[in-house]
């Protein structure tokens, strides 16, 4: 087996593309070892670094309703003035209880809870998370003992939602420091949604390559990249662009070649169509082309890569 590490950048919904790419790299025989993401790509790794296959990933990603993501509460009730409340009180639209108890329970089936417990496989779990008080991007576990927490002892599952927590749609986690002052913490894909650095150790030559998974669009026309006219969709447009233009524009070169670019389109009779982070209602279908979009860039990636020409290029 090829060792390799992982960071997949966040992407929301459209995680199963991470997903597709991850069993072409199963299947050519990569295995990975430290692992680490942003938002829904904090899923695919804090999954991957429980145990998971890719193939195991796929049954669950292919089948998640993510509608469930939003839970019930004064917004399915009230409608927009449910969700102005409910933005207004708690800085967010949607709490993410479910989501903390899915990923939890998916951890607790592979015996894995904490980050000490991936430590202890022989891995490394990093996971990033944007502290909108301090405006500053935290890496759990390095920085936990800045909120009196033991790295090895704090539960993946809260910082996973952390890391997931879209402004605007959900809740910012409230967490105390060592002084008591309180910090709002967001998904870490406001800060960097691409921390393709994340695992590099400032080695001469690594012993292993890490390996980036990220989303692009393609061309740069296709339907349903504009905002619409009414309210919430003009919300979801801004907070798209800013998730998918973070880390673009400085996507070092030696980065980019170790970037697997995994497409966010998918293709109807209307053209071509892109699929957003917050795209909740996304349908068995549009999932599938994502995952196959994953599993091509990755395969087409493979045919290209070569780790020692890599090192004497960039290291």
């Amino acid at each position: 087996m090829k060792k390799c590490n992982a960071v997949f950048e966040g992407g929301g919904v459209r995680g199963i593309g991470h997903v597709g790419a991850v069993c072409r790299m199963e299947q050519a025989g990569w295995q990975f070892a430290d692992l680490a993401g942003s938002s829904a790509g904090a899923i695919v790794a804090a999954l991957l670094a429980a145990g998971y296959s890719g193939r195991e990933l796929r049954k669950e990603l292919e089948t998640l309703d993510y509608m469930r993501f939003k839970g019930k509460d004064l917004p399915d009730y009230f409608g927009m003035l449910g969700k102005s409340v409910s933005l207004l009180m708690s800085l967010g639209v949607y709490h993410t209880d479910y989501l903390e108890d899915w990923i939890d329970e998916l951890l607790n089936r592979k015996g894995i809870r904490r980050f000490g417990d991936v430590k202890g496989s022989g891995r490394r779990l990093k996971i990033t998370a944007s502290d909108l008080t301090d405006r500053r991007l935290l890496v759990l576990p390095d920085d936990l003992g800045d909120f009196a927490e033991a790295p090895d002892d704090f539960c993946i599952a809260p910082a996973v939602r952390m890391s997931v927590s879209i402004p605007i749609f959900f809740e910012p986690v409230r967490w105390k420091d060592r002084q008591g002052r309180e910090h709002l913490i967001v998904d870490g894909g406001l800060l960097s949604n691409y921390p393709v650095w994340l695992l590099d150790d400032g080695e001469r030559m690594p012993s292993c390559p890490t390996f980036g998974f990220k989303f692009v669009d393609g061309e740069t026309s296709c339907r349903g990249c504009q905002a619409d006219v009414n309210f919430p969709d003009y919300l979801k447009a801004i907070v798209s662009t800013c998730l998918d233009a973070m880390d673009n524009s400085h996507l070092l070169e030696g980065d980019y070649e170790r970037t697997i670019r995994i497409p966010a389109t998918v293709e109807t009779k209307e053209g071509r169509r892109r699929i957003s982070a917050v795209d909740f209602d996304i349908n068995r279908e549009d999932s599938r082309v994502l995952f196959d979009n994953g599993w091509s860039a990755a395969e087409r990636f493979l045919k290209n890569w070569n780790f020692d020409k890599w090192k004497r290029k960039y290291r």
